[in-house]
Parts: structure tokens; C-alpha cells; sequence
């Protein structure tokens, strides 16, 4: 049930909680192209500083029930606006990827949107669909999450997705 899931800005108090969910291997496999050494604490504050302090992203913890169960990103890429979601392996199968990428596009007016998925995580490639992402595309690269290349989909989302209001240009990523 996602009745009870909301967004909220970063906190110092939830890194510690996206790095425990950063150490899963199965998550990583799936994900395909995360980090290069998902244990390195050094590399990974690093990155949530970078994160944080670039008023270009809108990153967001994901809160069910007032417990932190991931978070979710949406950044400039190339040129592009991308987002990104991680989502406690413990709590996959709820729903909660899909209801907080579905928030967080509510809050970033700007479109396109686009994501990048592994071929074969299909459960990520729903998740992107239910939101509105079509296929635009495929690419090819190296993961660190399965020390080989992958093949990916890339997706993009035209129009304002699910629930999300009114398209806009010409603003910041979150208005």
C-alpha cells in the first residue's frame, strides 16, 4: 500500500540508511550501473555531497509510514533531465518506486524526462512505464554492478506522467 508514502528533502540522518541499502548485491546486480564499489563509504559520502550541493538536482528521500525506504533523484545528464530511483531491496514488490517517481515528477515540471534501465530489469522498466516512459532507444554499456557490458533501454517521458500537473519550460528542474 503507498497511501502513506511521501517525499522530502535529503537528510544528513538518511545517508547512512542509503548506504545499507547501497550493500546489496542483488540490488546492484539489478541495477546494473551503479557504483564502482558499492562498500566504499569514502566514495559514496563523496557523491551525496556532490549531490546535494548542486541546485540542479532534486533529490528526494522516500518515506512510507515515516520510515526511509529509498530515494529518488532527477538530474541533468548530457544535457537531458534523467532520474533515478533506489529502493530497499526488502521493500521491492509494494509499489514504492512507482508512487515516488510518480511524486517526484509532480515536483519537476520540466520535460522531456528521461531514464536509462537494463534490458532485463523488468521490474525497473514497469515502473518506468506506469509513469509514462516510453522506449525511445537502446544503448550499450559497461556496469560496474555486473563487472560486464549491459545492454539498456532508454526511455523518455513527454508529456506531464501520472498526476503530475501542467508541462512547463523555462524553469529550474523543480520550478
Amino acid at each position: 500500500m503507498t497511501d502513506d508514502l511521501r517525499l522530502r528533502p535529503v537528510l544528513d540522518a538518511d545517508l547512512p540508511l542509503f548506504f545499507a541499502h547501497q550493500l546489496d548485491a542483488e540490488a546492484n546486480w539489478m541495477a546494473a550501473f551503479g557504483p564502482v564499489d558499492p562498500a566504499d563509504r569514502v566514495a559514496f559520502d563523496a557523491h551525496w555531497r556532490r549531490v546535494r550541493a548542486d541546485r540542479a538536482v532534486v533529490s528526494r528521500t522516500v518515506l512510507v509510514g515515516g520510515e526511509v525506504v529509498g530515494h529518488v533523484n532527477a538530474f541533468p545528464a548530457d544535457g537531458r533531465i534523467e532520474v533515478s530511483y533506489w529502493i530497499d531491496p526488502r521493500r521491492w514488490g509494494r509499489g514504492y518506486a512507482t508512487a515516488a517517481l510518480a511524486a517526484l515528477l509532480g515536483e519537476v515540471p520540466l520535460r522531456p524526462v528521461h531514464a536509462r534501465v537494463a534490458k532485463d530489469n523488468r521490474a525497473s522498466l514497469a515502473v518506468l512505464r506506469k509513469c509514462g516512459f516510453v522506449v525511445t532507444g537502446e544503448d550499450r554499456g559497461y556496469a560496474h554492478g555486473r563487472g560486464a557490458e549491459v545492454e539498456e533501454w532508454i526511455l523518455e517521458l513527454s508529456g506531464p506522467g501520472p498526476g503530475t500537473g501542467l508541462t512547463r519550460a523555462g524553469t529550474t528542474l523543480a520550478g
